[in-house]
This record gives C-alpha cells, structure tokens and sequence, in this order.
C-alpha cells in the first residue's frame, strides 16, 4: 500500500471500485430515512451521521449493490474500503466492513496498514470488532508473520489498536495462538477504558468455548491482576 507524502493512503484506481461505488450510493442515498438515522446516530454517541437504514435492510440493499459484479482484488477492496471511508454516513463504513468480510481471502499482508486506518479513523466497537475479529484475524492467519505486527499493537496507545489485536483470534478456536491470547490480555489487564477490559474478558470468553480448562486455570492463576469486569465476562459460560 503506498503511503503519500503527507502520511496517508493512496485510494488505488479500480474500474471495479467505481461501479460498485455508483450503486451504492445511489442504493443507500434512496433508501435514507433522516428520522431514523437521528435515533441511530444518538444510539452510537454521535460518533458518526447516518442514513438511518437498518441493518436488514441494509444488507438487502449491499446484495443489490455487488449483484452481477466480479470478485475483488486486492485494489479494488483497497478502493472501495478507503472510498467509503471518506463518506461521512455510518452505512458506508458497515458495506466496507461487510465487503472485506467476504473477500478477506483476496487480501495479502499488504492490506494491514490499510486495516490500522479503518480502525482508527471513525473509531467504534460497531466497525473496529468486526474489522479485528474478520479481516486483521484473517490477514493473520494467512501469514503468521503478522503476528509481530499484532504484538507492536496491544502495546499502542491507541485502544482501538490494542483492542484489534486483543480481538484478532476470536474465530481462531483451536488455531489460537494460547500463549499470545494470554500474553496480550496480561499486557493490558491494568488498563483504565472499559473497551480494554470489556475485550480482554471477550476474547477470553470465546477462547473457552475451545479450551475451558485453559482459561479457568489461566485466570487461577491471575485473576488478580485483572478487573472484575474481565473475569466476569471471561467466565460468564463456563463458571468459575
């Protein structure tokens, strides 16, 4: 991904790009509902303006959008993503999020910068978990050699970051790196924001669906060091 200049990404040129970005906001700027994105907007704490589509709705209309339209490569997800990211309304950022959901297996290690940007830019638990769990998770388990990456991230101090890479393992399961997991929640168990604390005992909780007798003697062993909040949410399926 090529940087500019003035430090931020270049929109790659994609024909693919600009016809799915022509129907969709054409498809999305139809389908407003201005009383509807107010409740919406209040509902996210203002951190962004919306249509006011719901979501079911939403992805009817993203499936019109894309209908007919050939699969992605890496550039033309660069493109859309970056493009619908520059659109103020929220449910442009979601049909990106959903866009690189679907074809996060046309996408290299290349794309990571590109994913740090979405997550801090326009930053929300409603983009930033999907975008941690579904395309950072997936860029890594394609190539392992992410995983330095993922390590300089919990140590960001952006949260949004250090909550990308407490979250990128969540549809791992048994591919969990259990060591990493760990490590990761350690390194920021004493940290004050509730979205910290909130995902350490998340991606712990998911991680017990796999090995419950891993995270039960984990948290034995270091319950201590963690907020209540964390230790509740990691043990809420599995008892203590």
């Amino acid at each position: 991904m090529r940087v500019t200049g003035e430090g931020t990404l270049e929109v790659p040129s994609s024909a693919l790009a600009d016809t799915v970005m022509e129907r969709l906001t054409t498809t999305y700027a139809a389908a407003a509902d201005p009383e509807r994105a107010v409740a919406a907007q209040a509902y996210m704490k203002d951190v962004a303006p919306f249509l006011g589509i719901p979501t079911p709705a939403r992805r009817v209309l993203s499936r019109t959008v894309v209908q007919g339209t050939p699969r992605p490569d890496e550039a033309a997800c660069t493109a859309v993503a970056l493009r619908c990211w520059q659109l103020p309304e929220r449910e442009y950022h979601y049909f990106a999020v959903d866009y690189l959901r679907r074809h996060v297996g046309r996408l290299s290690s290349r794309f990571l910068p590109v994913a740090r940007h979405l997550v801090t830019t326009v930053s929300w638990w409603d983009t930033v978990d999907a975008l941690a769990a579904h395309v950072v998770g997936g860029l890594v388990a394609a190539d392992p050699k992410l995983k330095a990456d993922m390590d300089a991230w919990i140590a960001d101090d952006d949260l949004w970051v250090a909550r990308t890479a407490l979250l990128h393992q969540l549809r791992h399961k048994e591919r969990t790196d259990t060591a990493r997991l760990f490590a990761y929640c350690l390194r920021q168990s004493g940290h004050p924001d509730f979205f910290i604390r909130k995902a350490i005992g998340w991606c712990l909780r998911e991680y017990a669906k796999t090995d419950p007798d891993a995270v039960r003697d984990f948290l034995e062993r270091e319950r201590g060091r963690f907020a209540p909040l964390s230790v509740r949410e990691a043990l809420k399926n599995i008892g203590a």
